[in-house]
């Protein structure tokens, strides 16, 4: 889950003090953190798990959202997004054209044919877990399948570039090669970023390749959260009237996958890697 400055109303004072002694920089996590990260991420894996194996057409997706609150709880931990600026869920929940950070509510049903992204996160012992996955709800058209097998394509080219040395534009390239090569467009309002104390960290992680931030150099025990968001048509988004849901411009589908990745010196870990469950 990544929220650009534009999705925000002005904060309160309150609220930009907090943010502002939150502005730590680019934290390395210690041994110790990186255990009770890894725990973190793990109850999101599995929250998420469970989700793609529960869904079915009928369901609304605050069914969904039900759901992963109650079991974050169960596992010991808080929903990172409930009251994440103000959000209603524990889970973000976006449909076909919705990009990111759709609102679950018992008003939106789950049809057959969907393009299902769900979007977790948990706070663990001071610690953040994140990861995104989408789910083609029963049988989807070949277009959306691609669509959905090319993004979790596209995070792990980029996931494969993590190791201490590398850079964070390495990890965009691989992206933004994948999937331009496959004919679809990266979406560039939203970003990854560095996850851990706090559900937002330094660094961005960009998709694609720019040079409106700096090329920072991966270190060892960096966790970064890398999320790769597609578009089947343009790359463009709105946000509508509740002033969270983005969706596409032209009504094409979208797809986004994210996993919650720690640098190490000689490549990397997924700590929300839902095959080791």
């Amino acid at each position: 889950m990544n929220i650009l400055s534009h999705l925000l109303s002005q904060p309160a004072q309150s609220d930009r003090q907090t943010e502002k002694k939150q502005r730590r920089g680019i934290e390395l996590k210690s041994p110790r953190e990186v255990e009770i990260m890894r725990q973190s991420a793990k109850i999101v894996a599995t929250v998420l798990k469970e989700i793609s194996e529960m869904v079915k057409p009928g369901m609304t997706t605050a069914d969904l959202d039900a759901h992963a609150e109650k079991r974050i709880r169960e596992m010991d931990a808080t929903p990172s997004f409930k009251g994440y600026h103000g959000f209603k869920g524990s889970i973000c929940s976006s449909i076909n054209n919705e990009v990111v950070h759709g609102i679950p509510s018992p008003k939106k049903v789950i049809r057959a044919g969907d393009v299902l992204k769900v979007d977790t996160g948990a706070y663990y012992q001071g610690f953040h877990g994140d990861s995104c996955i989408t789910i083609a709800v029963g049988e989807v058209t070949p277009e959306a399948a691609r669509l959905i097998r090319v993004a979790e394509e596209a995070l792990y080219k980029g996931i494969e570039q993590v190791k201490a040395g590398n850079y964070l534009m390495d990890i965009a390239g691989a992206i933004e090669d994948h999937v331009k090569a496959n004919k679809f467009c990266v979406v560039e309002d939203f970003t990854g970023h560095g996850v851990g104390r706090n559900l937002h960290e330094e660094p961005s992680v960009f998709n694609f390749r720019t040079r409106d931030m700096p090329n920072v150099k991966l270190r060892a025990g960096m966790t970064l959260a890398i999320e790769p968001i597609l578009n089947a048509g343009s790359k463009f988004t709105r946000i509508l009237s509740d002033h969270w849901t983005a969706v596409t411009v032209d009504n094409s589908l979208s797809a986004q996958f994210e996993h919650t990745v720690l640098v190490t010196e000689t490549g990397y870990e997924i700590l929300t890697d839902r095959t080791q469950l």
